[in-house]
């Protein structure tokens, strides 16, 4: 099934189930109205919703109403808790490489994990709000989960039981800010503001067998003022998958239902494929040209993230998002 958030002025917004194809949604009022609601009571709500969204796939549900991604916040408007990782090393490695690092031997059998802001995100279409172009703006295009209750000490593939559902994430980082609060030895606060989920937020038997081994087989892409400049395969390059990268977080801890993990940026190693994000893009032109070309964001640019299934029908909808000045 998939589900999305409208908003209604309130700060949860209102839950809806939506269509296989994204025509057209429901809302999913009688059973419950906050995703967060469901997640809570999963094994007891999350079929209501499924024979709802059945309903509306057959074209048999009497209130169904045509399906508009502007109308949508993030999936799971707030959260108890974002993490993100880095699960692509070859996107670990660029970066590193191209100011003179190596990658330590510890990065290829420990996943990093740094915890973000998880009291605002951005919905899928609303304008991003950036104080300056000078601190480097840029887009990281991301696969991300949501969780159920995972207890402490899970394996790898008990952790996998504990994803719920699936969405694409906009990971925005200030790229001028990271040096100075990494020099700090305390990691990411400022460079990190608010980011961005899908329209929708899916099960993951609504992508077949493109779900597998706890990674999404398909293909991300990303278009930068309308300019296509990454077309990666999510699937065959992410080092860690979702279950290693959840039983990392509770090896010390529990992880409780409402939690969102997320692959960090999707990277290839064939740069033919283009890129997930600019840091990526001048981090190969460092590494060839001896200087990075590619200019960060500016005010007014355009990024739109989306992800197809095997049909050629999108999967989560599209993130399109503009730069702005704050009001």
């Amino acid at each position: 099934m998939k589900l999305a958030t409208y908003k209604d002025g309130s700060r949860d917004g209102q839950l809806v189930v939506v269509s296989r194809d994204l025509a057209t949604a429901h809302y999913a009022t009688g059973i419950a109205t906050r995703l967060q609601q469901v997640l809570d009571d999963w094994n007891f709500l999350s079929p209501q919703l499924q024979d709802l969204t059945t309903t509306l796939n057959q074209g048999k549900a009497r209130h169904a109403f045509p399906f508009d991604p502007a109308m949508c916040m993030a999936p799971l408007p707030r959260a108890y808790q974002w993490a993100d990782g880095s699960a692509y090393l070859n996107h670990v490695e660029l970066v590193r490489k191209a100011r003179g690092a190596e990658m330590p031997e510890s990065f290829l059998g420990d996943p990093l994990v740094y915890q973000g802001g998880s009291d605002d995100f951005l919905g899928p279409c609303d304008d991003v709000p950036v104080a300056s172009v000078d601190w480097g703006i840029d887009f990281e295009a991301e696969i991300a989960v949501i969780t159920g209750d995972v207890p402490m000490g899970a394996t790898p593939s008990q952790a996998l039981e504990g994803v719920r559902l699936l969405m694409l994430a906009n990971d925005w980082t200030l790229r001028h800010l990271v040096p100075a609060e990494l020099a700090k030895g305390f990691g990411f606060f400022q460079s990190k503001p608010a980011t961005a989920f899908s329209p929708v937020a899916v099960t993951p038997d609504e992508l077949g067998d493109a779900w597998k081994g706890g990674r999404v087989h398909l293909t991300l892409q990303s278009s930068w003022n309308g300019r296509k400049v990454g077309v990666v395969e999510a699937g065959p390059e992410m080092n860690f998958h979702f279950g290693q990268l959840i039983a990392h977080i509770v090896k010390t801890r529990h992880l409780r239902a409402g939690a969102i993990v997320g692959s960090g940026t999707v990277s290839n190693k064939d740069a033919s494929h283009g890129y997930s994000c600019i840091a990526e893009k001048r981090a190969l032109e460092m590494i060839e040209q001896g200087e990075a070309k590619t200019a960060f964001m500016q005010y007014g640019d355009t990024i739109r993230i989306e992800m197809k299934g095997r049909d050629g029908h999108s999967v989560f909808g599209a993130i399109e998002q503009t730069v702005v000045e704050p009001a």
